[in-house]
């Protein structure tokens, strides 16, 4: 039997309410896909695909006691990168007027780079980057050094 290869083909981020989600990533500029049914949301987002769906249900399906889930800070981050510091404050302006909240504002980084953190709606943290060491394809997908 052979291996499967390991991809990252998508995230499902645990919403309280469905609806504002799916108008939240809409607003940001992710196309909502047809395999949406009700209950869910399926975006396009780059080389993987983004799901929202209520947080009970994603616990109850993963076996997970909702009570036993906290809402602040989760040590992981989702990040999207752009092609400029232009790009990253007019993403961040994007998802502000989408309705999130700004965590750090833009600047430059030690490493060379220039970021920002928002949260969605629902606490899951983003980070806008801009990585002049890491281009993005035609298609939007990070290109990293060997």
């Amino acid at each position: 039997m052979t291996e499967p290869q390991a991809v990252l083909s998508l995230v499902t981020l645990g919403v309280s309410d469905l609806n504002r989600a799916i108008a939240f990533y809409e607003a940001l500029g992710f196309e909502r896909r047809s395999a949406s049914a009700e209950g869910v949301g399926f975006f396009k987002a780059g080389a993987c695909a983004i799901a929202v769906w209520p947080s009970t249900d994603l616990a109850k399906d993963a076996g997970i006691s909702f009570k036993d889930l906290s809402p602040a800070f989760r040590g992981v981050s989702l990040a999207w990168n752009c092609r400029s510091k232009d790009e990253v404050d007019a993403a961040v302006d994007r998802a502000y007027r989408a309705g999130a909240t700004v965590q750090k504002a833009a600047g430059d980084v030690f490493w060379g780079g220039y970021t920002a953190y928002f949260f969605d709606p629902d606490g899951h943290l983003w980070e806008v980057a801009y990585n002049p060491d890491m281009p993005l394809s035609d298609d939007g997908r990070l290109l990293m050094p060997e």
